[in-house]
């Protein structure tokens, strides 16, 4: 099972304070056990709202919003994608996640659909979706 954990934005993340290089050593050695354990697919930070823009859909019609965004709450700072069997694995590495500061933060974990929650739709689509994803993994 491939899950996202969603590293939820602070204050600080938005207001473009960058981590410490104590921060930075601590996050690259559990990126380095992800790895290691070989259950890293991605993971990145992002840039705050402040850089950003949403692109809002109504009917036929898009308007673009540029950032910052106000709900800090609801904004994201960071996430990875890890691959492991199980809900109980990825909580487990989730909760050794270093909080070096040991400020309040908050980290989400979803399971990205597989190929099998979408068997309903009928092999072609499944495949053409196949397809797709190896295409883009190999960048075209």
């Amino acid at each position: 099972m491939r899950f996202m954990v969603l590293v939820k934005a602070t204050a600080d993340s938005e207001a473009g304070v960058m981590p410490t290089p104590e921060e930075l050593t601590a996050m690259g050695a559990f990126n380095e056990e992800l790895v290691k354990a070989g259950i890293l697919l991605a993971g990145e930070g992002l840039h705050p709202s402040s850089n950003a823009v949403r692109v809002k859909f109504s009917g036929d019609g898009t308007t673009v919003v540029d950032g910052p965004f106000a709900e800090t709450k609801e904004l994201l700072a960071g996430f990875w994608i890890l691959e492991l069997p199980s809900w109980d694995e990825v909580v487990a590495w989730v909760r050794r996640v270093p909080n070096v500061t040991g400020a309040e933060s908050e980290l989400e974990i979803r399971q990205i659909f597989s190929d099998e929650d979408f068997a309903y739709a009928g092999e072609e689509i499944v495949a053409k979706e196949k397809e797709l994803r190896a295409r883009a993994e190999n960048n075209g």
